[in-house]
């Protein structure tokens, strides 16, 4: 038997794995990604005249559950109008069933990779900053990321940046008229998680990816809320700062509460931490911080040290005058 060519092989997998996009507007392009249960393709719209990324179911799904999850999932990505998040352009099911979802095609760099170039501290901290813009702008629309990691957050050529992979995102309004007793005001659009009882935790299925997701979430407690995200933040900015950076105290506070192990000591949300952050560039004080005398001073001094090298240089020059003309 002669084995395929490497070339050939390629073509052969991407023929297998290709979407059948026939009685859509869409001409399919290469394949950019795949996920924890569809893959992304660049696709072309003639009558916008725009490329877009489109993404694909592509697991085995008899009994729905993936398909429901994609199309929440483009739901999601509806109602987060915001610089920071994907917009969606566009729904539908190919000739087999499978769902899919058009969205802007983002071309850039994962956040690790693009703080990895930036030289100094500040940079990477601004950087961070933006991550937290989107996350807080989804939590004040009631909806949980739960999935937050340097792949989930693409940097584009302009310093753009876009928080990815809304698929586990927990919507917190849904949930809350759930439990209340009557009808629901609207169909839910989330099939509720698969419940498996296990000693000395509440029901749930583990859904984000180790390392950070929050103690609380790994456990697969329900009540999940946006202090799982101040967790995963908290990671990122752990690894954004780098092992010397976190040496100072007032950035390292900031982390440790951001990476509390009861929610209840975390930062309440985005919001609140990244406002610590602002604090610390700012050189002010931060709120997961209690300063010492001395270091309130040394922090003062280095905050304002061009005004007090002035007042000493002033002074300075007043002591020699007064040194040469008081004989």
């Amino acid at each position: 038997m002669t084995a395929l060519p490497d070339a050939a092989l390629s073509r052969l997998v991407r023929a297998i794995r290709a979407p059948d996009l026939s009685g859509t507007r869409y001409v399919l392009g290469r394949e950019v990604g795949r996920g924890g249960m569809g893959s992304v393709w660049e696709a072309e719209d003639p009558e916008l005249g725009r490329v877009v990324a489109l993404k694909v179911l592509d697991l085995p799904d008899a009994a729905g559950d993936l398909a429901a999850r994609l199309r929440r999932e483009a739901r999601v990505l509806a109602r987060l109008e915001h610089p920071g998040v994907v917009p969606v352009h566009d729904v539908g099911a190919l000739p087999d069933g499978r769902p899919w979802y058009a969205m802007k095609l983002v071309r850039g760099e994962r956040l690790d990779e693009a703080a990895a170039r930036l030289p100094t501290l500040p940079e990477r901290l601004r950087l961070f900053l933006r991550v937290c813009e989107p996350v807080a702008f989804a939590h004040a629309r009631g909806v949980v990321h739960r999935d937050l990691k340097p792949s989930n957050v693409m940097v584009g050529p302009f310093g753009e940046v876009l928080v990815l992979d809304w698929g586990i995102a927990r919507l917190l309004d849904e949930e809350a008229s759930e439990r209340r007793p009557g009808p629901p005001a609207e169909p839910p659009i989330e099939p509720r998680e698969p419940r498996a009882a296990g000693p000395g935790t509440a029901a749930g299925t583990v859904l984000g990816t180790p390392g950070y997701m929050a103690p609380e979430q790994a456990r697969g407690d329900g009540g999940v809320d946006a202090r799982a995200d101040v967790w995963a933040l908290g990671v990122l900015l752990r690894g954004l700062a780098g092992p010397e950076a976190l040496r100072a105290r007032r950035l390292a506070a900031i982390v440790a509460k951001a990476t509390a192990e009861r929610p209840a000591e975390r930062y309440e949300g985005a919001p609140a931490l990244a406002t610590d952050v602002v604090r610390y560039l700012d050189g002010e004080p931060v709120t997961a911080y209690r300063e010492r005398p001395w270091e309130r001073a040394a922090r003062f001094a280095v905050r304002h040290r061009v005004a007090l090298l002035l007042l000493f240089a002033y002074l300075a020059a007043r002591a020699a005058v007064l040194l040469v003309y008081g004989r």
